[in-house]
């Protein structure tokens, strides 16, 4: 009986048992999202990146400060002209989001347009195992099939 009072005590100080191994988001690196600017085929990496940096690094702060911060990284090319209209309507008071998520969505149907899944389509036509194991080819191969439009029997002629 003792023994196992000391372990409740122990795990609720974060000894033994306790979250000693577990990490917080303020400890765990994650990898800032690359430079968005605009180009075909790249806003669903872009989006999936600021998913999971904000999930990890900015799950306290407001949807605005995510929104901004989301902005931040999206500068160059087509972009910059949809950018100012975005931040002159978040300022006037014309948008508004209700979630850092909403605001994702609307930037990956604003540059997805169904080029995207052109582009992947193409890069999974173009895919080939070559000095890869079958492992890394198995993985590039369904992350390159995601959003490419293409399914079952399409899927299987095009694995090579």
């Amino acid at each position: 009986m003792q023994t196992q009072i000391q372990a409740l005590l122990a795990a609720e100080s974060g000894g033994v048992g306790g979250t000693e191994g577990r990490t917080t988001g303020a400890k765990v690196e994650v990898a800032m999202p690359a430079i968005f600017n605009g180009e075909a085929g790249k806003v669903e990496g872009f989006v999936t990146a600021c998913r999971l940096y904000l999930r990890m690094k900015m799950r306290e702060a407001t949807v605005e400060e995510q929104v901004f911060w989301v902005l931040s990284h999206v500068q160059g090319g087509s972009v910059d002209v949809w950018k100012e209209n975005v931040l002159e309507e978040l300022q006037s008071g014309e948008m508004e989001y209700e979630t850092a998520e909403e605001f994702l969505m609307t930037l990956k149907k604003e540059f997805g347009r169904g080029e995207e899944e052109a582009v992947k389509a193409a890069e999974l036509r173009k895919l080939e195992q070559g000095g890869k194991s079958m492992e890394e080819f198995v993985q590039e191969f369904k992350r390159t099939a995601r959003g490419s439009g293409y399914e079952r029997r399409l899927l299987m002629e095009e694995f090579k």
